[in-house]
């Protein structure tokens, strides 16, 4: 694992320590990364070779990048599992985007708020916006082992 890679990610982990905001996060992530994307896919960019382009599709490809670059395994996995997003996430009507969104997002700041006390690592670090969503995927595919110290 690249050095700059494992500092997000021990920098990542000391701000989700207790079990259960960890928990919430394996559960608002998966919503709050659908939501974007289904949003951005709400935004048109034209048609490339008969094919509808849209900002979703941008920062896909340029989050993937990201990942695999800074985590080839889970990046990979991350990118494989967000390509269904990308590709039909734009025909998911409307009030059912937003009220994932809602729900996602009330799930994550209450891991913040009730157990860990905090505010969420992206507030410190905007990076951290792509690097939550690779350190869980480093976490499911074994690429990294969370440090488990004792919440406060």
């Amino acid at each position: 694992m690249h050095p700059r890679t494992a500092h997000w990610f021990a920098d990542y982990a000391a701000d989700h320590r207790h079990p259960t905001n960890r928990l919430t996060h394996k559960v608002a992530i998966p919503l709050i990364v659908f939501h974007i994307i289904a949003m951005l896919s709400w935004l048109p960019l034209g048609v490339v070779a008969g094919f509808p382009v849209t900002v979703a599709h941008i920062a896909w490809a340029l989050a993937s990048i990201f990942w695999v670059a800074h985590l080839p395994k889970g990046g990979a996995v991350l990118t494989l599992a967000t390509l269904p997003m990308v590709l039909w996430g734009g025909l998911v009507p409307a009030p059912v985007v937003v009220a994932v969104a809602v729900f996602g997002w009330t799930v994550q700041l209450a891991g913040h708020a009730i157990w860990e006390k905090n505010r969420p690592s992206f507030l410190k670090n905007a990076l951290h916006a792509l690097v939550g969503p690779l350190f869980f995927a480093a976490v499911l595919v074994g690429d990294w082992r969370v440090p488990v110290p004792a919440a406060d």
